[in-house]
């Protein structure tokens, strides 16, 4: 098992990251390769950089890497606004897709600071 599969954070992201995937899947299809790619890149980036921090030598480096994580949230977050203005996704998912981006930066950040 490597190191990442047993964080919390990393779980957290992985399924923010299902979440968002399947938000994206009903973007209309003109949107897909713009703003879908765009959100899909950003919320794998998020479990992407946990996993490849955890694999750091250092406790510097590792935070680093869960400093790309949460800019990557925000980033996520940033996408989504776009996406509920222009209506592709409703408020009430926003909502939801905004609470967990918020709880897993938190968390990230809490994280980031035990190290």
């Amino acid at each position: 098992m490597f190191r990442f599969e047993s964080l919390e954070i990393w779980q957290l992201a992985i399924e923010y990251c299902d979440k968002i995937y399947d938000a994206v899947d009903h973007f209309p299809s003109q949107i897909q390769y713009t703003l879908g790619s765009q959100l899909r890149n950003s919320v794998l980036s998020i479990s992407n950089n946990i996993a490849e921090g955890s694999g750091s030598s250092s406790k510097h480096e590792f935070r680093s890497f869960l400093n790309y994580s949460i800019r990557s949230t925000y980033e996520t977050i940033s996408g989504l606004f776009v996406a509920k203005r222009r209506q592709y996704i409703t408020e009430e998912n926003f909502k939801e897709y905004y609470e967990k981006g918020e709880i897993l930066a938190k968390k990230m950040r809490a994280f980031r600071a035990s190290l």
